[in-house]
């Protein structure tokens, strides 16, 4: 077994404001471990409700090892979590999750495999605004891969969610669903509907809303290393919501172009996408960017109030080496384009990919601010991509342009604006690190080794006491009749680290007991466990690492190379009301138990080793628990 990589939290003690005052800003870390790609949105979001009873951001990721994972922010409490949402999916950086927030608000967190299998999956918060206590995972079964999804809540119809994605004959697709009831079930109940037919195998879509009763989509007319020249092309799907005598709501949605002229009923048949002159002249308000000889390819979508859309797009040429960004909008009349600036290069190394830039999103709040990724000079010797934020004027030019960072010793890309965040001081995050493919595979073992960064952090408190009891076993051997009893302090509250490993052979079994509550690992599948009084709270995140990707894989065909995770930690919080079971620092189950009793704890019943443990009177915060494990 290949050992896995603790996925430690990283904790910081200081304001952004201050590291960026010092003159080398080079962004706050908001995960350790984490990528995404850009088609699925929204990889991140803000949201705050009227009645002041939440106040949260959300931002997800996934790692190496193909942890889906999701940071929380919650300004009202100070609080920030990581959130293990998945374990040992696909190791690649298009299966990042995205975030819908339900009429109840809860959060819905939605995520796929890249391309080879026909599902999607997704879990709902049990708490509104809170996604530290996710309900089971659910599957949905289509009949076509699925890549990309992107969700929306549309309050001309609120009984239902839409979902976006790449899907029917690899194109940009839609469907109806329930919204999730009791048991968090959903179900299609129109669609699934293929919008276009692109004359290229593969168009590329970014998608947003108005909220009430339109998406809107931008798309090319295939991946642009396939597409010489490649067309950008933008689209309105208008609901046409209607309700009945007794408030039910119908729906025929159609797509229009930008000026309302209907192109089809989608439920009817798609749309013929061209790239001739006899297309343009036909449909030229469709077309938002139709080049001779350059390659278009889509980074973020935006329609304002008055439903006047704006897209950041990157131009690449024949040899694609060389990336330029512009900012489309809509006049009213025409698509007018304004250079934003010359990115010159791809942002990675690797052999391959060279239609990969740094990236540009819109300011969903300010759209006359597009962020950029952009290859600068610095204290490196060499050029570094760093993240600019660039302010047009009245016709789209730039009129102002400000580094916001600098001296980085690795790339910042895909910088992503956290929606609705426009009252927030989270507002911008991104990628940082040596990007080498975009997923894990025996020809890019690495992958994607990068960090989630953020223009904003608070200060984490650093203050518990010394643990009440602190061992090290040094990998004793221990057998399923083998325990070591250890007392727990008095108090409301505990934290209990343990460190171990299992052996392959007996994938399971107890781990620890308390009074009337226990932890351990199902030997059937490997999913941890939670018993406490009679009822069995079982993780949807089974025991195991997406490593063996990077040892077989040889890219997205359907295979899953699982293996057994060789060194484990293990951290119970209990505060009195919550019970938490934190993996490896990441939460992955809370519960509310009727009452823990007992002040004894036994580690054993389970086949392996023992190494560190340690006991605390209290409750410990995850950045508490992160800051203690990183010593291990």
């Amino acid at each position: 077994m290949k050992t896995m990589k603790l996925l430690w939290c990283v904790w910081l003690c200081c304001c952004a404001w201050t590291v960026r005052a010092s003159g080398n800003f080079t962004g706050i870390p908001l995960a350790a471990e984490g990528a995404w790609c850009w088609f699925a949105d929204p990889r991140a979001l803000h949201y705050e409700n009227e009645s002041g009873t939440i106040n949260a951001s959300y931002v997800g990721y996934i790692d190496v090892h193909g942890n889906i994972r999701a940071v929380q922010v919650d300004f009202l409490t100070g609080e920030r979590s990581e959130v293990l949402v998945r374990s040992a999916f696909q190791p690649d950086d298009h299966n990042n999750p995205t975030f819908l927030v339900l009429p109840d608000e809860r959060v819905l967190i939605i995520y796929s495999r890249h391309t080879d299998e026909a599902a999607f999956y997704y879990r709902v918060s049990r708490k509104p605004g809170d996604i530290t206590m996710l309900g089971e995972e659910k599957r949905i079964a289509t009949n076509h891969n699925t890549t990309y999804p992107s969700p929306f809540i549309l309050s001309d119809d609120p009984g239902h969610f839409y979902l976006c994605w790449r899907g029917l004959g690899w194109h940009p697709t839609i469907a109806r669903f329930t919204l999730p009831d009791e048991l968090d079930d959903v179900e299609v109940d129109w669609g699934p509907y293929q919008m276009v037919q692109s004359t290229g195998a593969r168009p590329y879509a970014k998608y947003c809303s108005n909220g009430k009763d339109k998406i809107y989509v931008a798309y090319t007319t295939g991946h642009p290393d396939n597409e010489y020249p490649n067309w950008l092309y933008f689209n309105v799907v208008d609901l046409q919501a209607r309700r009945d005598a007794d408030g039910r709501v119908s729906v025929s949605p159609v797509l229009m172009d930008v000026n309302g002229k209907e192109l089809s009923v989608i439920a009817d048949g798609k749309f013929e996408v061209g790239k001739t002159a006899g297309y343009l002249q036909r449909f030229p308000a469709t077309v938002v960017d139709a080049p001779e000889r350059m390659r278009d390819w889509v980074w973020q979508l935006h329609v304002g109030q008055d439903g006047m859309p704006a897209v950041a797009m990157v131009r690449i040429n024949e040899t694609k080496r060389k990336h330029a960004y512009y900012y489309a909008r809509w006049t009213g009349t025409e698509w007018r384009k304004s250079l934003l600036a010359e990115a010159a290069e791809p942002f990675h190394s690797s052999p391959t990919e060279y239609c990969y830039g740094g990236g540009a999103a819109i300011d969903p709040a300010h759209p006359e601010t597009v962020y950029l990724s952009l290859p600068t000079d610095g204290a490196q010797g060499k050029a570094v991509h760093e993240i600019w934020k660039y302010t047009l004027d009245g016709d789209g030019n730039v009129a102002e342009k400000m580094q916001l960072t600098k001296d980085s010793e690795r790339n910042n890309v895909r910088p992503f604006i956290l929606p609705d965040s426009e009252n927030s001081p989270l507002r911008v995050a991104w990628m940082r690190g040596d990007y080498q493919y975009w997923m894990v595979n025996r020809h890019y073992p690495k992958g994607y080794p990068t960090m989630i960064c953020s223009d904003w952090c608070k200060a984490q408190p650093r203050s518990w006491d010394a643990p009440k009891y602190k061992a090290d076993f040094a990998g004793k051997r221990m057998e399923p009749g083998d325990y070591e009893s250890i007392a727990l302090p008095k108090g409301k509250g505990f934290t209990i680290c343990l460190e171990l490993s299992l052996d392959s052979a007996v994938y399971g079994g107890t781990l620890l007991r308390g009074g009337n509550w226990a932890y351990g690992i199902s030997r059937a599948r490997a999913y941890p466990y939670i018993l406490t009084g009679g009822e069995r709270h079982a993780s949807t995140n089974r025991l195991y690492t997406s490593d063996g990707w990077a040892r077989h894989s040889t890219g997205t065909h359907g295979d899953s190379w699982l293996e057994p995770l060789e060194r484990l930690i293990v951290t119970l919080v209990y505060d009195g009301k919550m019970l938490t079971a934190y993996r490896n620092g990441l939460i992955d189950q809370r519960i509310e138990p009727v009452g823990l009793q007992g002040r004894e704890i036994r580690i054993g019943g389970y086949a392996g080793t023992l190494g560190r443990v340690a006991v605390y009177g209290c409750a410990l915060s995850q950045g508490e628990v992160c800051a203690v494990l990183g010593g291990w």
